[in-house]
């Protein structure tokens, strides 16, 4: 069985791999429509040649917004402390309830850690900024739901 910390440090460890994932994911992309652009620069003439560009580059450009989101949330990430102790839920707290377990840091899903399930949820999410600040034994209602808050390490 792991303690808090361990716990916390595991959970920020799963929120790592699921951002590097993304943004390997998103670098394929790019390298994909970089590669498909230069290939349409040898093959075609005329405006189908051109549409099909202005396609590609349209694509390119979407991949370089979520490139940028991913280097965001990559460095909102790298500011969290999960040694840091706070009897208030903030950033890098874990939070235990009697209807789920949550991990305020990204929106990353699902996290399994020592046989419990955590959700990893941003702090601007909507049950991220209602349990922003609350303390163990408070109640918070989301969606017509009443939980109450257990743990908060």
């Amino acid at each position: 069985m792991k303690n808090n910390s361990e716990i916390k440090q595991e959970l920020l460890k799963c929120c790592d791999a699921f951002i590097e994932k993304r943004f390997a994911n998103v670098q394929h992309n790019i390298a994909e429509v970089q590669e498909a652009l230069t290939s349409e620069t040898k093959s075609s003439a005329g405006d189908k040649h051109e549409t099909g560009r202005a396609m590609l580059q349209l694509e390119r450009e979407k991949f370089g917004v979520q490139l940028s989101e991913v280097n965001q949330v990559k460095q909102a990430l790298s500011k969290i402390n999960v040694l840091k102790q706070s009897e208030a839920v903030c950033l890098g707290s874990a939070v235990t309830t009697n209807a789920s377990n949550y991990f305020i840091a990204i929106s990353a899903g699902e996290i399994v850690v020592d046989k419990t399930k955590y959700f990893a949820i941003a702090p601007n999410t909507p049950i991220g900024l209602l349990l922003l600040s609350k303390r163990a034994g408070e109640v918070v209602t989301f969606r017509n739901q009443e939980f109450t808050i257990l743990n908060v390490f």
